[in-house]
C-alpha cells in the first residue's frame, strides 16, 4: 500500500510539472488569440496577408522577390501607422480560399487582398470601412462576340478563382454558363490565354491589371455587380479597426490616398 501511495505521488508530481512547463513554453510564445494590435507590437512588426499574383494590388517580381500594388501600399501606411515605420511589415501572400482560414488561426493580423465585403464574410470576421470600390466584369479576347453579361449564354466558359464572390456572382447572372474554378488569377489568366474558356470575371480592377500583361484583351460592357473591398480583421478587433479607419480618413483628407490610387489605377479615384 505504500508504494502505491508513492507511486501516485510521483505521478501527480510528474503531472503538475509537465502542465506547468507547457504553461511556461506557452507563455514565451506569441499568442495567437490575442489582439492583432497587441500581437504585432509584442513581435515588432505587422503581418498582413496579400495577394501575390494580382497586378496593381499584390504582385510579387520573380526577378527581385517584391510584392508591390495597391494593397501592399495600404499595408505599409497601417504599419508606418502603428510603429512609425513602413518597413515594420511582413506581408504573406494569401489566396481567395486562404485568406480567411490564415486570419482566423491567428497567422495574420489582417487580409488586404482585393475583398469584398459581403454578408456571408462578415459572419466569420470584422471588416474595415471600405478602402476601393470596384466591379465585377468580364474580360475577353478582343473580337470576342462577348460582349457584356448577357452574352455569357449556354455553352459559354466562364473562368473564375476559386473561394472568390466572382464565380457565385456569375453563376446567379448567367446561370446557364458553365464555370470553371481555378487557384488564382495568374492560373485562369493562363487558361483564358489557351483557349480553355471565352471569358474571366472577377472585379473590373483586377482585370485592368491583366489587360495592362496582354493588350490583346480588352474589359467587355461595363459592371454587372457593386464589389467594396474592405480589410478584414479577426472577430472583434475593434481597436485595430478603429485605428485603420481613422488612417484611412487621414490619408483621403491629406491627398495621399489619391495619390497611391493614382499611381496605380492610372486615375484619380470617383469621388
Amino acid at each position: 500500500m505504500k508504494n502505491k501511495g508513492l507511486g501516485r505521488k510521483w505521478f501527480i508530481c510528474s503531472l503538475v510539472v509537465i502542465l506547468a512547463a507547457l504553461s511556461l513554453a506557452g507563455c514565451g510564445g506569441e499568442k495567437k488569440d490575442a489582439p492583432a494590435l497587441e500581437a504585432a507590437k509584442e513581435r515588432g512588426k505587422l503581418i498582413i496577408g496579400v495577394k501575390y499574383d494580382t497586378n496593381l494590388f499584390g504582385l510579387k517580381d520573380p526577378a527581385t522577390g517584391e510584392v508591390n500594388g495597391f494593397d501592399v501600399d495600404i499595408a505599409k501606411a497601417i504599419a508606418k501607422k502603428v510603429f512609425g515605420d513602413e518597413t515594420k511589415l511582413e506581408l504573406r501572400e494569401v489566396t481567395s480560399k486562404t485568406r480567411i482560414p490564415l486570419l482566423q488561426n491567428g497567422d495574420i493580423d489582417a487580409i488586404i487582398a482585393t475583398m469584398t465585403i459581403t454578408e456571408e464574410r462578415e459572419q466569420q470576421v470584422d471588416f474595415t470601412d471600405v478602402y476601393f470600390n470596384a466591379g465585377q466584369s468580364l474580360l475577353v479576347k478582343k473580337g470576342s462576340p462577348i460582349g457584356s453579361i448577357e452574352d455569357v449564354k449556354k455553352g459559354v466558359k466562364v473562368l473564375a478563382v476559386k473561394g472568390s464572390t466572382s464565380a457565385k456572382n456569375v453563376r446567379e447572372k448567367a446561370p446557364e454558363a458553365e464555370v470553371l474554378e481555378f487557384e488564382n488569377y495568374q492560373e485562369a489568366f493562363a487558361a483564358l490565354k489557351a483557349g480553355k474558356g471565352e471569358a474571366l470575371t472577377t472585379d473590373n480592377s483586377i482585370l485592368y491589371g491583366m489587360m495592362k500583361q496582354d493588350p490583346s484583351y480588352e474589359v467587355a460592357g461595363g459592371n454587372f455587380t457593386d464589389e467594396p473591398y474592405g480589410i478584414a480583421l479577426r472577430n472583434g478587433d475593434k481597436d485595430f479597426a478603429k485605428l485603420i479607419n481613422d488612417l484611412l480618413k487621414e490619408m483621403k483628407q491629406s491627398g495621399e490616398y489619391d495619390k497611391i490610387y493614382e499611381q496605380w489605377m492610372g486615375e484619380k479615384p470617383t469621388k
